[in-house]
């Protein structure tokens, strides 16, 4: 038996339509009897509906340069103090 928590972590796949079938009746039978799943599974696919509706769904291609860089000097900082302390 599909437990709340276990539905949480796959919801997304659920909504986008993404599981197996068996996992897919599962869901379904939990959401029968689960009033707070349905609601939780409700405002999910309702948020999810808004961002795709308020998203041009390109990414500024500089935008996303320079938060691989800022990502890549974090990374490097952490290495280099974890080498430090050696």
């Amino acid at each position: 038996m599909l437990m709340c928590k276990d539905l949480a972590v796959i919801a997304s796949d659920y909504i986008d339509g993404e599981l197996p079938v068996f996992q897919k009746m599962s869901v379904r039978m939990h959401l029968m009897m689960c009033k707070d799943c349905r609601t939780f599974i409700g405002n999910l696919r309702a948020s999810s509906n808004l961002l795709s509706a308020h998203s041009s769904g390109k990414a500024d291609e500089e935008f996303l340069r320079r938060i691989d860089e800022r990502v890549a000097e974090a990374l490097s900082v952490r290495k280099n103090k974890g080498n430090d302390s050696e």
